[in-house]
Formats: structure tokens, C-alpha cells, sequence
């Protein structure tokens, strides 16, 4: 393969890989409703022992210690391996959702709520949210694989990190607000880390989501693809010179 050339058999052979753990990822979650709604997912949460949550929080964090060190190994450059993580994350996340309902039927619309991750609260949101999230973070990723194969090396500057990093935290604060303003209606931040888990997961099962702040998920995602379009702004002003 030429430097320059754009990593085509790279890319297909890491999507094979992250549609088969999007697979997996979905299997475990089948499994999991069989046991803990066996009627059908919904909210309030069903109560789940402080075992199994403790297993599922690791395998989340497991998962992610995948798609960082695939794009560890992948990428030549910092930002290479960054834009191979953020694709192997976005590959696997969609995929997750396909075959959810492939096998189960769910969701029943992309504007259903789900459980999006448990590190370090618990994120929920409509299931299109991730899904957008996912398809910037593809395009991030193929603009960052295809000019550092064509100039050898692409720097972020910190001006487009801000960005990227702005964006991120505001997108997170959108899927952990509402859960987060409810479990704080209920305890006090410190009363969070001296409760017995068991009350604090008492409390967790009778959740309902009650609103999306759309506002703060589009403000994140604008601050993002602002980010994007800097940076390709700059590396195509670089290819015109």
C-alpha cells in the first residue's frame, strides 16, 4: 500500500469486526431483557441486583478498552488512531441498534428512549440521538484517516479540540440531565456516595425519562460539526496549495 494511498482494506476489515461486536453487544442485551423484562423493555427500570449491574458497567468499560486499543494499533498518528477509535465506536454503536431490531423488533421508532450507558451515571435519550452522534463521528473519522494518509501527519489544533471537547461534555450533560436531576430530587450529591447502593438502586428502578433537552443535544452537536468544518476548511486550503 502506497503512504498516501487511502486504507480501503483497512477500512472494510475493521467494519466486518465492529458489525460482528455490534452483534455480540446486542446478544447480551437480548439476554438481559429475558431476564429483567421478560414482558418487553421499558421504563421505570426493572430492579437489577448490584452484581449484574456491577458485571454490565465493566463490560461497558471492557468494550471500550476494544475500540481504543483497535485504533491504538490501526492509526500511525495520534490523530489517526483517534479518528479509527471514533470510527470502530460509531460502526459498532449503529450496528448495536440494527440488530436489536433484527432479533427483537426494538425500537419501535428511532425516537424511542433507551439506556444509552452506565459510566459514570446513567445515560438515557431517543436512540436517534446516538445514531446522529454516530454518523459525525464517521464523518470525523474519514476526513482525519484520508488527509493523514495524504500529508503523513494531521494535526488537531486547539482550537478544533476545544471545539470537539465543548461539544462532547454538552452532548453528554443532554443524555445524563434528566436522570441525573431526578436522582438529585431524591438525594443530596454527597447522600449519593453514603446511601447503601441498595436504596440508591431502589430509587434508580423507578425512573421514567420525563424530557430531552434538544436544545443542549443540538447545541453539542452545532459546536461539533463547527469543529469538523474548521478543520477540513484548513486541510483543504492545504491540498489547494
Amino acid at each position: 500500500m502506497k503512504p498516501n494511498s487511502f486504507p480501503l482494506r483497512t477500512l472494510w476489515i475493521i467494519t466486518i469486526f465492529f458489525i460482528a461486536l455490534g452483534y455480540i453487544e446486542s446478544a447480551v442485551v437480548v439476554y438481559m431483557r429475558e431476564i429483567l423484562y421478560p414482558g418487553g423493555f421499558d421504563f421505570p427500570l426493572a430492579p437489577i441486583e448490584m452484581d449484574l449491574a456491577v458485571t454490565e458497567i465493566i463490560r461497558e468499560f471492557a468494550t471500550l478498552v476494544i475500540l481504543v486499543c483497535i485504533g491504538m494499533i490501526t492509526g500511525r498518528t495520534f490523530s489517526e488512531k483517534f479518528a479509527w477509535f471514533l470510527y470502530c465506536f460509531a460502526i459498532w454503536d449503529i450496528f448495536y441498534y440494527v440488530f436489536l431490531k433484527l432479533l427483537i423488533g426494538w425500537p419501535e421508532s428511532l425516537m424511542t428512549w433507551d439506556i444509552l450507558f452506565m459510566i459514570p451515571t446513567t445515560w438515557v435519550g431517543p436512540v436517534i440521538t446516538p445514531f446522529l452522534v454516530s454518523l459525525t463521528m464517521i464523518l470525523l473519522s474519514m476526513i482525519l484517516v484520508y488527509y493523514n494518509r495524504k500529508y503523513e501527519a494531521v494535526k488537531i489544533n486547539w482550537i478544533e479540540w476545544s471545539l470537539l471537547i465543548a461539544g462532547s461534555i454538552i452532548l453528554i450533560l443532554s443524555w445524563t440531565w434528566d436522570y441525573s436531576g431526578y436522582i438529585l430530587e431524591h438525594f443530596t450529591f454527597r447522600e449519593i456516595w453514603t446511601i447503601p447502593a441498595e436504596e440508591l438502586s431502589r430509587v434508580a428502578s423507578q425512573y421514567i425519562p420525563r424530557k430531552f433537552y434538544w436544545g443542549l443535544f443540538c447545541i453539542g452537536e452545532g459546536i461539533i460539526l463547527s469543529a469538523i468544518g474548521l478543520l477540513y476548511s484548513k486541510l483543504w486550503k492545504r491540498s489547494e496549495q
